[in-house]
């Protein structure tokens, strides 16, 4: 058995210990956020980086940076989590969802494009399992309508498309979690990236409480105390939520960034050998399909299980597969708009703002996303090393035979 806690083993300590020694104290706001950023956005080659509490509230800072509120509406892909429609309601606005390709499991940008009105605010893609979308096909939608991007890369850090692309690096911004089962993390938090420094101010500010002395470049608020203890100092200019990462998860985000290369490395040398796996001839599971020169970053390692063809039961598989020493499959989340509180809001009405919208609306099927949500399996990559990768392996070999 894995010891626990090997990920956190570097600088996270020392960094933690650095700021409860300064106290919490004035002149140590935002020092670790702020290092973090700088790390961040210098590996992903963007100008800005905006650290947050949670991978929700940063793309709801993002939506509301693009402007969408009450009666927009926001293209989401219909496999994803429940949170990626949350933030468009929190922003007032509609999530419409669009279906996803059958072999690549994303968003498939034909199926955006049917789905765009005139009240079509902005795209919301997911790099779901560690791939990247196709970008060009959907900066062209983007461009084409006029839409704002936004990246979600929750489960996808450093992977590349076929133009050496990095994911979060394409679109207008991009998003990423760092909750404790992501490729880094603060154990709660996430941050945001964009080249576009009124985009970058929009966002940090309606995450800071819209403090007055936020700008694109620093969450900083107790930069003068002349002025902030003065009693005509007026504090907030803008309205805002409390999306502020601590300076205790800042501390150890900055630690595992430090890491980032690799912590992604281990992921993809686990996918990969679940990939030469499946290679060979096995008819009860087909990988996540990668495109040609596309760099997956293994979040997990997704196939379609296809056994039920053969009578074997998706519980059954996964039962046979711990049974053998796996570490248990993840099934795919329920798609979004079958969510029961999408669903219900669908089926009964969805109030946005003072707005009633009916089950008439256009919201559109996904069928592909639907039959893909119940046959899903995603198998762990976040193993310490080759011995533990190769547990997975001969586990998954051993259920395989089994079955076959």
């Amino acid at each position: 058995m894995v010891k626990k806690g090997w990920r956190f083993h570097n600088n996270e300590k020392k960094y933690l210990n650095r700021i409860l020694k300064s106290d919490f104290s004035a002149g140590s706001d935002n020092y670790m956020s702020e290092q973090f950023e700088n790390l961040f956005a210098k590996k992903h080659n963007q100008k800005f980086a905006i650290s947050s509490n949670s991978g929700t509230s940063t793309l709801h800072q993002a939506l509301h940076s693009f402007g969408v509120g009450h009666g927009d509406e926001v293209i989401i892909p219909a496999l994803t989590v429940g949170m990626c429609g949350f933030v468009v309601w929190q922003c007032g606005a509609v999530p419409v969802y669009a279906d996803v390709d059958k072999e690549t499991f994303l968003i498939d940008p034909a199926d955006i494009e049917k789905k765009i009105t005139k009240k079509t605010k902005a795209i919301m893609v997911v790099h779901l399992y560690g791939l990247m979308c196709d970008m060009d096909k959907i900066l062209k939608i983007g461009k084409k309508y006029k839409l704002k991007i936004l990246e979600d890369c929750a489960q996808c850090f450093l992977a590349y498309d076929d133009k050496k692309r990095i994911s979060g690096t394409v679109g207008d911004a991009g998003s990423w979690s760092l909750e404790s089962s992501k490729h880094i993390s603060s154990s709660e938090g996430g941050v945001l990236t964009t080249n576009n420094k009124s985009l970058a101010l929009k966002m940090r500010k309606f995450g800071g409480l819209g403090f007055t002395n936020i700008t694109a470049f620093s969450g900083k608020v107790r930069i003068d105390k002349n002025k902030f203890q003065n009693p005509n100092w007026k504090r907030h200019n803008e309205f805002g939520f409390n999306y502020r990462m601590s300076e205790l998860c800042a501390a150890v985000a900055l630690a595992q960034t430090e890491k980032l290369e690799y912590f992604v490395n281990k992921r993809i040398e686990s996918g990969k050998e679940f990939l030469k796996l499946l290679k060979k001839k096995n008819e009860l599971l087909i990988p996540q399909k990668v495109p040609n020169k596309y760099i997956h970053s293994y979040y997990t390692f997704a196939a379609l299980f296809n056994g039920k063809k053969k009578g074997i039961s998706w519980s059954a598989f996964r039962k046979k597969f711990v049974n053998f020493g796996g570490d248990g499959i993840y099934s795919a989340w329920q798609t979004v708009n079958n969510e029961p509180c999408f669903y219900n809001a669908r089926k009964n009405g969805l109030y946005s703002g003072s707005m009633k919208i009916s089950n008439s609306y256009g919201w559109g099927e996904t069928p592909v996303a639907i039959n893909l949500q119940k046959n899903i399996m995603q198998f762990t990559t976040n193993q310490k090393n080759k011995k533990e990768i190769k547990r997975q392996i001969m586990a998954l070999k051993k259920t395989i035979e089994f079955f076959e």
